[in-house]
């Protein structure tokens, strides 16, 4: 039996975004990896928490890695992108200074065991890494060859900045698509805001940039995007038809999970992968796969 890790699904996984929910734990479960989620895991402070509370964000990140460390595990998984930023933030801060973990028994009056060793891991960097993209591919039965699939990696899965790839010419999403048979296709916008935060403060201002990032891809002859974060998702999914009169093209682009795509090529049927929760339809490519 091999490394067990520690999954924290987040408020979105939870919710929104169960499709990517599905497909991460269908897709580790097909490749034998262990995820066990968090128990008693709670939100990480989202993205606008920082506004009422500049401390909220990284102490609701760290009891949740102390949550993981007293449970046994030295690694957590976080699939969205906002709540893997938040997670490792904490995680830096915490190695960096020890007396912010005593900050957490203060401010939540419970008592946790936080030393600041908890690695925090996106499922994309946990498979380009630990897994490996040569022992993914002799997994692969379903190659998606022929297809063109723009990666969109968004503007917080490189950050803070790490050593698993680069803030502004990211190329991992690349390797794996070109590892599962697909050709990646390279333009622009691929680690441009999407402003999936504006939403729902400023939604013309999101279907504008989601709409500029599906453009240019489009331009480039992708035939769909993949991308790792349920924000950009929604973004690039739910607004794509008002994107389309913002920027007065047609686009048309099924808009998955990275863990989707992997799933598809996995020989995994689209229940599993939540593939029929999407806005914009999936069903031809999933034709084209042969399913």
């Amino acid at each position: 039996m091999g490394k067990a890790y520690a999954y924290y699904p987040g408020c979105s996984l939870d919710s929104t975004a169960k499709e990517y929910d599905m497909s991460v734990r269908a897709v580790f479960a097909k490749l034998d990896i262990e995820l066990h989620e968090l128990d008693e895991w709670t939100c990480c402070g989202a993205t606008h928490s920082a506004i009422y509370n500049a401390d909220s964000r990284f102490l609701l990140s760290l009891r949740n890695l102390a949550l993981a460390e007293m449970q046994g595990y030295d690694t957590v998984v976080a699939p969205c992108s906002a709540c893997y930023k938040n997670l490792r933030r904490a995680a830096k801060l915490a190695e960096a200074d020890k007396t912010i973990c005593t900050r957490v028994n203060d401010e939540m009056e419970e008592k946790f065991s936080c030393s600041g060793k908890v690695e925090v891991l996106h499922p994309l960097y946990l498979i380009l890494r630990d897994y490996g993209l040569d022992t993914l591919k002799k997994r692969v039965v379903r190659p998606l060859t022929g297809f063109k699939i723009a990666s969109y990696y968004g503007c917080m899965l490189t950050r803070p900045l790490d050593a698993f790839d680069s803030a502004e010419r990211p190329t991992g999403l690349d390797r794996l698509v070109r590892a599962l048979g697909a050709e990646p296709v390279d333009y622009d916008y691929k680690a441009k805001c999407c402003g999936g935060a504006l939403a729902l403060s400023h939604s013309d201002t999101t279907a504008r940039m989601a709409g500029n990032i599906l453009a240019s891809a489009k331009a480039r002859g992708a035939e769909a995007v993949t991308l790792a974060c349920p924000m950009c998702h929604m973004a690039l999914d739910l607004y794509q038809s008002k994107a389309e009169k913002i920027v007065q093209h047609d686009l048309d682009l099924p808009v998955l999970f990275f863990t989707q795509l992997m799933g598809l090529a996995l020989g995994l049927e689209p229940a599993q992968l939540g593939l029929q929760r999407h806005i914009v339809p999936t069903a031809g490519m999933v034709a084209r796969v042969g399913v």
